[in-house]
This record gives C-alpha cells, structure tokens and sequence, in this order.
C-alpha cells in the first residue's frame, strides 16, 4: 500500500448526540475531495447539516447509504490519497468496522444539563471542557436554547464552556421581572458569580448578543471579550412579524414557518426540532414570559436598545458576524461600526449563521478568543 486511507465518520454534533441519519450523499464516488468538501447531509434529532471533508483525496467507497440511521464514529465512507487497491480497502474497512462497534458500546454518557441557583433564580447549565483557559459563555437568543449552539459548544477547547438557558427559556426558571436586556445581564452576572467565574468570553446570538454587549459595556472587568452573533442591539429594526408569529403559534403546522425563517434552507429545520420547541412552549409561564421580553426589548416591533453609539469606547474586544439573508435581525446593522470591532459577513447565510456555517464561525470564534 503507497497511499493513506482516511474514514469519513458520523460525526458528532452537539454533545447529546447519540447517532445520526445520512439524509444524502452530496459527493460521488471517485470525486476529488478537498478540505471544507461537502461530502453528506446528516440529520439528527436537533438539525439537518452538510459534513465537511477535513482531508483531501479521492472518495473511494461510500460505505452507508441514504436513509441509514448509524452511532456516532460509524464509518460511512472511506477517502484515499494515493494508491490503494482494493483488496486492501476492504480490510481497512471491516477492521475500521469492528473497532467501532466495539468503542460504541464503551462509549461514556455524555454530559447532561444541571439547574443551579443563581441570583435566586434556577439557572439550567450545560458545562463541558476543561483546561486553564478562560471560560466561554454561550448566550442564546429569543425562543431559544442552551441547544442552540449544539455545534460551537463542542468546538471550544483549552477552557470551560458554559451554555446557559436565559430566564425564560429552556429549563430554566420563567420569572423574567422586567424581560428587559438589563435584567437578562444580571442575570448573566449573577450566574458568574454562581459558577465562580471571574471573568468570561461571552459569545452571544440574537438578544443574547444585545446581552453580551451590554454586559461587556457596563462590566468590562467581568468580560474577556465579546462576539455577537446575528445580534440584536445594533439597530431599532427587527423582524416583528417573527416575534409575533413565534410566541402565537401552538400547533407543530404553524410554528414550523417561523423555525424555518431562521435559515436560508428550510429543509435544515427537522420534526424533531419543531416539537422539542413546541414542548417548550408549552410550558407553565413561558408565553407570559416571551410576551414579557417582547413588550421590553421589541416594543411596537422595533427594538428598544441600541447600543452601537457606544461600541467606540467598549474597553473588551468585540467581533460581530452576521449571514448577509438574515431575514429576523438585518445584517446591515454590522455596516458602519467602529474600525476597533471586527465584522465577519456571510453570504446568502440566516439568521442562525454559527448552525448553517458552523465550521468556519467556530473557526472565529477560536482564534478571536485566543489562548485567554
């Protein structure tokens, strides 16, 4: 054998991630493959999403097939540089086979979501990695989840990671007070304070980039940096018919439109999203509660604090990214900042851009943080 053998692998994309289904092979047999190459759609409970090729070579074998549900670390595909034959392949792959059936079955649970106290409120908190680091804090946005950033969470290493539900959302406790972006920063403070964290990276999407801005603004010596993420705080306007429509739907046929809206492509949304979304609104106090934070951060439709006036003097660094079809928040309001805040534009990407580009905002993501 001259040439290296390299296995595609279900790969695994969000901690809670057991297995998933290849949905379409997007590369075919004997098709050159470069780094960043789509080379399948997975689908998983959460979200369908295209798998980039970290190698280069020519795909060999595809060795799955469309509609297989397989484990995380299942092969499903085999991408070769150089000279193989074939005999060759085959055992590569029934001994790549037996190896992973054998790890799946030792496989350790993954990590589960624990509610803590903070500020006298239940906080649900996923925490993950390790390291000497500075911790990253992940701040979702309105309707959302600690489950939004099943993709950036796993990405982030050399540190601890903490993805918080909001009050209001996920699991945590639905007393909102005002719902305003200040309460939310308390809130956020109040959990560090909880956790121990003297000072975190807040990463946050949506109103929870309007709440890591304005955290980074009025606490900079409890903020390392801040990225926003399809953010709202940086302009009045917003996608009213959106808020509106989110917190009235109740059935799976009328909230499925506006799940969709998030994204360029709507055939990323999965049933399975659209119920756990729907479980969630229909929780005891969480329409009360959105229709709180509605009437407090997007009064009359537009959105009541904007703080990009205030950008210039942020004594934090701060990046912003947006998708350029972000059809909630507007992408122009990542034009004209200050030269001091770096801006990250993708195009003809949504709303819900570090799900639709994962790879390359986490790549973002990582070097902006850095070794802090």
């Amino acid at each position: 054998m001259t040439g290296t053998i390299h296995p595609i692998t279900m790969p695994k994309w969000g901690l809670a991630m057991t297995e998933g289904m290849l949905a379409a092979w997007t590369a075919e047999e004997g098709a050159r493959i470069e780094p960043g190459t789509e080379i399948v759609d997975i689908e998983t409970s959460k979200i369908t999403n295209a798998l980039e090729s970290s190698v280069a070579g020519t795909l060999r074998r595809r060795v799955a097939e469309e509609g297989q549900t397989l484990p995380v670390g299942a092969l499903l595909g085999v991408v070769v540089e150089g000279e193989v034959d074939e005999s060759e392949l085959d055992r590569f792959i029934a001994a790549f086979q037996a190896e992973a059936a054998a790890a799946a079955e030792s496989a350790a649970p993954p990590p589960e979501p624990k509610v803590i106290q903070a500020g006298g409120r239940p906080v649900r908190v996923l925490v993950t990695g390790e390291g000497d680091g500075t911790p990253v804090l992940l701040i979702h946005g309105f309707g959302g989840d600690l489950n939004n950033w099943l993709f950036t969470q796993p990405a982030l290493t050399g540190r601890p990671v903490h993805a918080i539900d909001l009050p209001g959302h996920g699991g945590s406790g639905k007393d909102v007070g005002a719902g305003d972006i200040a309460t939310f920063s308390r809130a956020v403070l109040a959990y560090l304070d909880a956790a121990g964290i003297a000072k975190a990276h807040l990463v946050g999407h949506s109103m929870g980039g309007a709440v890591a801005l304005a955290t980074a603004l009025d606490a900079p010596d409890r903020v390392a940096s801040a990225t926003l993420i399809s953010s709202a705080g940086l302009g009045a306007e917003v996608n009213a018919g959106y808020i509106e429509g989110f917190i009235g739907a109740q059935k799976r046929k009328d909230l499925k439109p506006y799940l969709e809206a998030l994204f360029t492509d709507p055939e990323l949304v999965t049933r399975d999203l659209v119920e756990d979304v729907l479980k969630y609104k229909r929780l005891d106090g969480v329409e009360a509660a959105l229709r709180t934070i509605a009437g407090a951060i997007f009064p009359g439709g537009r959105q009541a604090m904007v703080m990009r006036d205030r950008l210039a003097s942020a004594k934090v660094p701060v990046q912003v990214i947006w998708g350029t079809a972000d059809a909630i928040v507007p992408a122009v309001h990542a034009d004209g900042l200050p030269e001091s805040v770096a801006v990250y534009r993708f195009a003809g990407k949504g709303h819900m851009v570090h799900m639709e580009e994962a790879a390359e905002v986490n790549r973002l993501l990582s070097t902006f943080i850095g070794n802090g």
